[in-house]
């Protein structure tokens, strides 16, 4: 409709200089020269119909090309959603084949940049890791303006390649831009930190998500665990530094039982028994947690005495615990106070009967000289052991 007015308007403003020239007579000539060639001489309306054709053909001329974009990107569009189909359906090899047409195709950067997510994303599930690097090293190179689109997919297919440092640093050139960064963004940077060991970063991403997503809590706890238990693995040598990491540890980490288990060891390891007795018997007023009891009887000095107070105050609390009852034989044991150490152990196998107790029985009744007793806790454990292995 648009087109149609133009050329009316245009056909009218031919009429009307027409006219003009005829009622008042105006002559006139107009001279082309053109450097080499012969002058040319054009009267009047000559020379404005000529101007007119030339801009109906100039006009048409565009037209045609415009026409012949949009073509290319209405069959780049039809190849980007017959690709995007046949992804969603598992068709991997023929999502592939269509979006990397509609790529070479496309002239929007839009169209060309979905086009490409989906070829390099199909790529990657059919193994075909060469033409997935062939697109995504094209992508950077003709849709730099599309930032996001492009380094989330490259970061993705860094971090299925294990190329840990290399991820992160496309999606430090994403974050460069600054702005609130999507959680898919950080859930990928969270994958990509957690590879390389970046126990630090690792820490601060799932805070964030926490927030974010208060429903997948358990699944960043159990992260934040892990990444607890890599610096306590790195700082396990270092006195200072566990001491420093612990105390700077949240109260809400300190308190949670399988935290207070990976400090606890780390202290073990260093022969620090009090600091991991603190620790333990800190916990353990929140979280009867069977690890963390177990513990208290691994790292034995001369405060065994007070140990065996405080286990006992437990005990009245959880009487059928068989692993503090397991706990409280040994402290016994270390102690010399054979009757107790006895009543304790084969209390804790009256609760149920496991190989660390049998075992733990069998070395006290050693330490007593009953060697045939001793042999016969050693079978049974050895039994109980060999029945849980082949169960498990």
């Amino acid at each position: 409709m648009r087109l149609v007015l133009w050329v009316l308007i245009l056909f009218a403003a031919a009429v009307v200089v027409a006219l003009t020239v005829e009622d008042h007579d105006i002559t006139g000539y107009v001279i082309v020269k053109i450097s080499g060639y012969d002058e040319i001489e054009l009267t009047l309306e000559y020379a404005a119909a000529g101007l007119i054709a030339s801009f109906f053909i100039l006009y048409f001329l565009i037209r045609a090309l415009a026409c012949l974009f949009n073509q290319s990107n209405i069959r780049a569009e039809s190849y980007m959603l017959t690709s995007i189909k046949a992804f969603f359906e598992g068709n991997y090899d023929y999502a592939k084949k269509n979006a990397a047409k509609g790529f070479h195709l496309a002239k929007t950067p839009l169209i060309k940049a979905i086009n490409s997510v989906i070829a390099v994303r199909s790529a990657q599930y059919t193994g075909d890791i060469e033409t997935r690097n062939k697109l995504l090293e094209l992508t950077d190179k003709t849709l730099r303006n599309e930032r996001t689109l492009r380094l989330v997919t490259k970061a993705e297919m860094l971090l299925k390649d294990g190329r840990y440092s290399e991820t992160l640093n496309a999606l430090q050139e994403l974050y460069s831009t600054g702005g609130l960064q999507p959680t898919a963004v950080l859930q990928l940077e969270l994958e990509a930190q957690r590879k390389a060991e970046n126990w630090d970063a690792v820490l601060e991403i799932t805070t964030i998500l926490i927030h974010r997503h208060p429903l997948n809590k358990n699944y960043f706890e159990n992260i934040r665990h892990e990444a607890h238990l890599g610096n306590f693995k790195t700082k396990a040598s270092d006195s200072d530094a566990l001491d420093k990491y612990w105390r700077n540890l949240p109260e809400l980490d300190q308190k949670n039982s399988r935290v207070a288990v990976a400090a606890a060891r780390s202290y073990i390891a260093l022969g620090h028994c009090s600091s991991a007795h603190q620790i333990i018997e800190q916990t353990v007023k929140i979280s009867w947690d069977p690890e963390l009891i177990a513990l208290y009887s691994e790292c034995l000095d001369y405060h065994v005495s007070r140990q065996i107070e405080c286990a006992e105050l437990w005990l009245k609390a959880q009487p059928n615990n068989a692993v503090l009852l397991l706990t409280l034989g040994k402290l016994c044991t270390h102690c010399e106070l054979w009757g107790k150490a006895q009543n304790y152990l084969e209390a804790s196998l009256s609760v149920e009967p496991t190989p660390k107790t049998h075992f733990a029985l069998a070395l006290l009744n050693e330490k007593l000289g009953k060697h045939e007793s001793a042999t016969d806790q050693y079978n049974k454990a050895l039994e109980l052991a060999i029945k849980s292995h082949c169960t498990s």
